[in-house]
């Protein structure tokens, strides 16, 4: 085990309080950002379907796990799409509110695919998975957008 000087534990302290170091890690940020604009595009277009094409999706809506039309599911869609748009936006700004709203947008976006999975279950798990890349990209590299 080795211990560190005084001096090596003041440089570290330094290099923290500074903020961030930028890696090539932070690419996965910017990845997390731009996925999470995509979804929120994704969740605009399913939301737009269920409220002027109920026929598209594979069940009723009353084999759903939530059991709601498709109308109101329409505008969960459309106001989760918004929320993830606006959270894109931020996170590229490299806000901390950015950040924030990224993770219980798409924390909120894979459990409203979730109840959402009967009536298009390919895509539904689809958007889960991508939301637990965003929901990663951000949470462990997110920082690194601050600078």
């Amino acid at each position: 085990m080795s211990s560190l000087t005084e001096h090596q534990l003041q440089d570290r302290r330094m290099e923290f309080a500074a903020g961030p170091v930028r890696t090539g890690w932070s690419a996965w940020a910017v990845f997390g950002a731009v996925m999470l604009g995509l979804i929120g595009s994704f969740h605009l277009i399913a939301g737009l379907t269920a409220l002027f094409n109920d026929e598209y999706f594979v069940v009723g809506s009353g084999r759903l796990v939530v059991e709601l039309d498709y109308t109101a599911w329409g505008w969960v869609h459309v106001g989760i799409g918004a929320l993830l748009a606006a959270g894109a936006v931020s996170l590229l700004s490299g806000h901390m509110f950015g950040r924030v709203v990224a993770v219980i947008a798409a924390s909120i976006s894979a459990i409203v695919n979730l109840a959402f999975i009967a009536a298009y279950p390919v895509w539904s798990v689809l958007m889960i998975a991508i939301d637990v890349v965003v929901i990663y990209a951000v949470v462990v590299h997110g920082r690194e957008l601050a600078d």
